[in-house]
């Protein structure tokens, strides 16, 4: 077990680095062989000890001289769409196999600034297209739970890391739920803020849209210990956001959001939700809803009223539309991000080939993967001329509508909403391969979120009642812009539970 094991939250790592009761260099160095032992979970794509001990290094010089950053000495790992120096980028796809980018990511560079030392590179679906991991052109990642399961995509090597004990924290993407989907699959806690708030500035795109940045981590307390220095203006970014609210958008803003309502919370006392109106969508408890989520997620809104908070029943009617509509909008999204790889200025080069067209068609049917070109083929069809009216124009008014579903349901009804993550818990690998759109439907309860921009998080709840219990996730949406609030609300659940410290068994 590594070293960083050991402690609950990056709070108490961070207490005994600067205590020098354990070395930045020796935690890198445990953590480095536990993803040795570990090897079959395939959650790692790259591990790079001399990059990773180098940065140890200089967290624990940065810690002997007293000026250390928050996250000195934290070790973390990186979804395989941040670019990185040094690390290979690969996007888990034979397009990019090999790629080494000149500079890093934006979320990449600010965690490094505050000191965390990585790890490497995490599996992930190719360009994060899916819901399993089983798309990556490297293997599947798996689910440290049970092995022959899905760890949850696109994140799905970030959380299966995090839930093995493999890293403390890690980055990971969210399109359509590609953070908190793989967070409740693996049984830790995952948020994605308001699209915009965090840099896409180094993320290879997907869905431009869409696309934002998230952290996955044990609990909530170690989600504001990434997400806040994570989060900021960008001005490389053109879809950065440089206030929001009324308040800057910058570093320190969910720190202070966070403390403020945990302060709230604890003043509260046995009662810390008191006052928090709950919004209860009956469009998420559906026939295609598992009994076995249901009671977890029932049973975790019992604790929230047990909290003092006040369950409402509300109504968000297109929640079906959101499949349709996202299934639309991002293969177009992708359809024109992935035009790029033509063999001719980026990407894998077809070795035989008679003329241009022919190179181009050759290298994009070897780089990109069967899920990859099935999106890139929908995408193209819905923007050609007499398509594009009827069906991505149609997706974006769709679009607009779903968010002013969520809308109305923050004007006056509630202040936050919770519901299942997931109609069911993970899957075994292989059970969708005879219809690969199977695992769209899977998206169903993440998809509005994503495509209204808004902040939403993923937290333990439950477990199956199977011979092998398998965990579940509870979902919180919240009104943008409201990233902190939630992170309280995920931390008082947090509080009055322990779902968040079970772990499956560690090599």
């Amino acid at each position: 077990m590594p070293i960083h094991s050991e402690f609950d939250t990056i709070a108490a790592l961070r207490g005994a680095l600067r205590d020098h009761k354990v070395s930045a260099l020796e935690v890198a160095e445990s953590a480095l062989q536990a993803i040795e032992a570990n090897a079959s979970l395939n959650a790692f794509l790259q591990v790079d000890p001399q990059l990773t001990l180098d940065q140890a290094r200089a967290a624990d010089a940065l810690l002997s001289s007293g000026q250390a950053p928050a996250l000195a000495g934290i070790p973390i790992a990186h979804k395989d769409v941040f670019v990185t120096r040094g690390w290979r980028t690969t996007a888990a796809s034979k397009m990019l196999d090999g790629y080494v980018s000149p500079f890093d990511a934006t979320v990449v560079a600010r965690l490094q600034q505050a000191g965390a030392v990585s790890l490497g590179k995490l599996n992930c679906d190719e360009f994060a297209m899916g819901s399993g991991n089983e798309n990556s052109a490297f293997g599947p990642a798996r689910n440290p739970w049970n092995p022959d399961t899905v760890p949850g995509g696109s994140s799905g090597g970030s959380a299966a890391a995090v839930a093995a004990g493999l890293v403390q924290a890690a980055t990971g993407t969210d399109t359509g739920g590609s953070v908190r989907q793989p967070a409740a699959l693996c049984g830790v806690s995952g948020i994605k803020p308001t699209y915009g708030t965090v840099s896409r500035f180094g993320m290879v795109a997907f869905g431009s849209s869409l696309d934002q940045a998230g952290p996955i981590a044990r609990n909530a307390l170690d989600l504001v210990e990434l997400l806040d220095p994570m989060s900021g203006f960008d001005e490389r970014d053109s879809t950065s956001l440089q206030s929001c609210d009324g308040a800057a958008n910058q570093a320190g803003r969910i720190r202070n959001e966070f403390d403020a309502a945990a302060a709230q919370h604890k003043a509260a006392g046995a009662r810390p939700l008191e006052g928090l109106r709950i919004g209860v969508p009956e469009e998420f408890f559906n026939e295609g809803l598992a009994d076995n989520v249901a009671q977890a997620v029932e049973n975790a809104l019992k604790t929230c009223e047990s909290l003092g908070a006040r369950r409402v029943g509300i109504s968000l009617p297109r929640t079906r539309l959101s499949i349709p509509a996202y299934y639309v909008i991002a293969p177009a999204e992708a359809s024109s991000n992935l035009s790029r790889y033509d063999g001719v200025r980026y990407g894998h080069r077809a070795q035989t080939y008679t003329d241009l067209a022919d190179m181009t068609s050759r290298s994009r049917a070897e780089g990109f993967g069967p899920e990859v070109r099935r999106r890139i083929l929908v995408g193209t069809y819905v923007l050609c001329h007499g398509y594009y009216d009827a069906y991505y124009l149609q997706a974006q008014r769709v679009r607009r509508m779903i968010a002013n579903d969520f809308q109305q349901a923050f004007a006056g009804q509630c202040d936050v909403i919770m519901g299942p993550v997931t109609p069911t818990v993970a899957k075994r690998i292989g059970d969708n391969r005879e219809d690969p759109t199977a695992d769209w439907l899977a998206d169903i309860y993440t998809l509005g979120v994503s495509l209204a921009g808004l902040p939403a998080m993923s937290i333990p709840c439950g477990f199956s009642a199977d011979a092998s219990p398998l965990p579940i996730g509870l979902q919180i949406i919240g009104n943008y812009f409201r990233e902190g609030q939630l992170l309280a609300i995920a931390d008082s659940f947090q509080q009055a539970t322990d779902w968040h410290q079970r772990k499956p068994e560690q090599k």
